[in-house]
């Protein structure tokens, strides 16, 4: 719940358009609204900056259709993740303006009044099976207004493919790095740029990448500096994380 929706309620019961009385009621959910499934955050982004977002998987379609409802009612723009096919179509029966990213698994509803992108954050990935997670990268990192360079199969198995686009990583405010296998991609890219790195271990690999962790344990032990790790297909979490430096 945003100081606009305050505004807001306070001009209707000044002007005779609505009873104090259910005022009150509205404001009682400022904290949560507790709709048993689910309480939903209406506060977090007087508190943030930024509105709860709804971690669609493991909901029904129906539950994540109205929690959308819920969050639109105080903000003007919502986001899930993890959202299949199915659930999509849910939201999009309740709210015609809903859009999906399929590779990212991602819903958005965006009513805020446009504004230029700002900044410069490059993703990049070692392989192109790496790319539904880097999509959730820059999908989410989109949403909140930055600039995003997708760069996609640079990985350091033919290493070349990489430093023939180190001009557009020395341009970055921040780099998303999104390797599996082995997990060496964010390594390289951060002894080549003087912008944080945030690396993203993805499961793809073979059966001894154990789902990822030997990707993780690669990016948490790097010598480079300068870079930090999200959890192992954290794409979500990579993309805010560099949408919050992006915009320091």
């Amino acid at each position: 719940m945003d100081e606009a929706f305050i505004k807001k309620l306070l001009d209707h019961v000044k002007n005779g358009e609505l009873q104090p009385e259910e005022a009150v009621k509205q404001l009682k959910k400022l904290p949560y609204e507790d709709m048993e499934y689910v309480k939903i955050d209406h506060h977090r982004k007087l508190r943030t900056g930024k509105g709860e977002v709804i971690y669609c998987a493991g909901k029904t379609p129906e539950q994540s259709a109205s929690i959308f409802e819920k969050l639109l009612a105080y903000n003007g723009k919502a986001m899930g993740t993890r959202a299949d096919m199915a659930t999509y179509q849910a939201v999009k029966e309740r709210i015609p303006d809903a859009r999906y990213y399929e590779t990212a698994r991602i819903i958005t509803v965006d009513r805020e009044e446009k504004q230029d992108a700002i900044g410069k954050i490059v993703i990049a990935t070692g392989g192109t099976s790496d790319i539904p997670v880097a999509e959730e990268a820059a999908v989410t990192a989109e949403f909140y207004g930055n600039h995003v360079v997708r760069l996609y199969d640079v990985g350091v198995a033919g290493i070349h493919r990489l430093l023939m686009n180190t001009d557009k990583l020395e341009d970055a405010n921040v780099i998303v790095a999104v390797a599996g296998m082995e997990g060496a991609l964010p390594s390289v890219v951060a002894g080549l740029v003087d912008c944080p790195v945030i690396a993203v271990p993805t499961s793809i690999g073979y059966g001894a990448n154990f789902g990822g962790l030997s990707a993780l344990l690669t990016m948490l032990n790097s010598c480079a500096s300068g870079i930090s790790v999200v959890n192992i297909d954290n794409g979500f979490g990579s993309g805010f994380l560099a949408s919050m430096i992006n915009k320091r």
